[in-house]
């Protein structure tokens, strides 16, 4: 039998090679989460996200999600031996602040229809980016829509249905591909969120803004009245906001839109 045939030979592990600084550097975009970056920065260096857990001396699975919610120094500290990024700004990506963290969407790697995943993305700004990143507001189960395209988020591959998992990727394609079909996330159809949800959305944000700016103690009162929107909509019951879909999210928030705020407020 004829064909091509390769060598192959085992050479030395990536981090034995490279001891000092990684060949390449990237800068973070505007509001990164840690997740991302990692993903780009291991991409831009010629390894696939998935074995890029191992040159860090993490575990697989859902490894860069985990560092968004806790960065361990010794973790944040190799990160700035190896790349050009101050301490400072890695450790600013994560979403390590205790004030909001029970809003944030829990790590889930097998979806059921109607559950939460962890990750949302707005289509429109993954096509406007001239490098496609993610943002840390899609982290919050708090948000529905993109402040600036005003269209609603997604949370799962129109195409195949599985939520991001950008951290499993074994080939090196940008993160903006499906890691399951490979499908362009930037293609996604619009999704339409009514004006009213919206600005209930905006208004909540602008509230927590200020809660968080204040040091106040109220701020685990408005956490609990957030998380139990659902109930007050009655669109799942027993279900906290962090543990729905994005679309069911939103079909919470249209209707908690034309009620009275009284379920925030007290």
């Amino acid at each position: 039998m004829s064909g091509a045939r390769f060598a192959i030979e085992v050479r030395e592990r990536y981090g034995d090679v490279v001891r000092d600084r990684w060949p390449v550097s990237i800068d973070p975009q505007p509001d990164e989460l840690l997740s991302s970056w990692l993903h780009r920065l291991a991409i831009a260096n010629g390894i696939a996200p998935r074995p890029f857990a191992s040159v860090l001396e993490l575990g697989d699975g859902m490894w860069s999600p985990r560092l968004d919610l806790r960065l361990p120094r010794e973790v944040a500290t190799l990160l700035t031996g190896r790349t050009d990024v101050p301490h400072e700004t890695i450790s600013a990506m994560a979403m390590t602040g205790p004030a909001l963290t029970p809003l944030l969407l829990p790590l889930r790697e097998n979806v059921r229809r109607n559950r939460s995943t962890w990750m949302q993305y707005c289509p429109q700004c993954l096509a406007d980016d001239e490098v496609p990143y993610f943002r840390r507001p899609w982290r919050l189960a708090t948000r529905i829509s993109c402040f600036v395209h005003g269209r609603g988020l997604r949370d799962r591959c129109p195409a195949c249905r599985s939520g991001i998992a950008s951290f499993d990727q074994t080939e090196l394609m940008p993160q903006h591909f499906c890691a399951r079909c490979a499908f362009d996330l930037r293609t996604a159809s619009k999704v339409f969120v009514k004006t009213s949800a919206r600005r209930l959305e905006r208004s909540i944000d602008d509230i927590c803004k200020v809660e968080m700016a204040k040091g106040s103690m109220t701020i685990g009162d408005l956490t609990s009245r957030l998380l139990g929107a659902p109930i007050v909509a009655g669109v799942s019951l027993g279900k906290t906001l962090t543990n729905l879909s994005t679309s069911s999210r939103i079909r919470c928030f249209e209707w908690l839109a034309d009620k009275p705020v009284s379920w925030l407020m007290t």
